[in-house]
């Protein structure tokens, strides 16, 4: 498991090199930097001392090298239009997005896992079917329409749920469901794909054969198998969330990483954007290493492949 561990965990290491290197190219994505912090009306001169300053006319890879130590001592640069600190204000605002999207993941697997369970014990029956309506909805339905048509109804018509802010869990619901429900498909589906598999193999008829009971046979033996690509599809999903929240956060209101991705977006603030990039790639990353542990220790296959 050790092995296996370090191994995962150098994979991990060299893809956030990777995305390191394109975080700090986002920088002169838009052409010359300098220019860009000068302004329109600059003159040489004052171009060429933005340059001096911010240390441009040195070769790219020293750059990227202060750049990059300066990341991992936790200096990720200051905003030119907030006048604040970056990684203060990102990781300010990151709590909101993370628990939105562990409430959005929450509700998908609460709602996709017991379908997809249900769904592959009786195939081609009514709740098979309802199941993969439930899948076919999800998939096509935007997510903004959907966002916006909870808002119209449990927000507007019936009163029942604030539209925006995050004062309360009140406050989460919609902005959970209309960000769970688009990863609710896949991890049904997925789910019932490998239930299907899982039951018809040799060592579940052996279990039966045996005179365990059915319940026993259907979740120590059978879901922890199938259940494995959903725990990996989980933390690749849980890192589109954090990444695809900002739709949500900005119909919602919610101050979040999300909502302050659009911001920097509209204000062109590229040590923002350039520091939510490289968070969430990092964040994502994690996930993916988590879960690769995780199925490691749930299928020992998978520590000798």
């Amino acid at each position: 498991m050790i092995h296996f561990a370090l191994k995962r965990l150098g994979v991990a290491v060299l893809v956030a090199l990777t995305v390191s290197i394109l975080s700090f190219s986002m920088v002169y994505l838009s052409g010359d930097p300098a220019l860009a912090l000068a302004g329109e009306g600059a003159s040489e001169q004052d171009i060429e001392n933005v340059r001096r300053v911010y240390g441009f006319e040195r070769p790219i890879v020293v750059q990227y090298g202060d750049w990059l130590v300066r990341a991992l001592q936790g200096n990720l640069g200051h905003s030119n239009y907030l006048k604040a600190d970056v990684a203060s204000v990102v990781f300010e605002r990151l709590p909101t997005t993370m628990l939105l999207g562990a409430c959005a993941l929450a509700f998908a697997l609460i709602l996709s896992i017991p379908l997809g369970v249900v769904a592959a014990i009786r195939p081609n029956s009514m709740i098979d079917r309802f199941a993969l309506t439930v899948a076919m909805i999800g998939q096509a339905m935007p997510s903004f329409w959907f966002a916006l048509t909870l808002m119209l109804w449990f927000g507007l018509n019936w009163r029942l749920l604030p539209i925006s802010g995050t004062a309360s869990w009140q406050h989460f619901v919609m902005p959970s469901i209309a960000l769970g429900y688009y990863v609710t498909p896949a991890v049904m589906r997925l789910t019932r794909a490998g239930m299907l598999e899982v039951l018809s193999s040799d060592y579940i008829r052996t279990a039966r054969a045996k005179g365990l009971r059915p319940m026993t046979v259907l979740f120590k033996h059978a879901l922890r198998n199938a259940i494995i690509p959903v725990v990996s599809l989980s933390a690749v999903q849980f890192g589109f969330m954090l990444g695809g929240s900002i739709v949500i956060e900005t119909i919602f209101a919610i101050n979040g990483l999300g909502f302050l991705v659009w911001e920097s977006i509209l204000r062109a603030d590229v040590p923002m954007m350039q520091a939510i990039v490289l968070v969430l790639s990092i964040i994502y990353i994690l996930l993916t290493f988590l879960a690769d542990l995780l199925n490691g220790f749930l299928d020992p296959r998978i520590r000798v492949s």
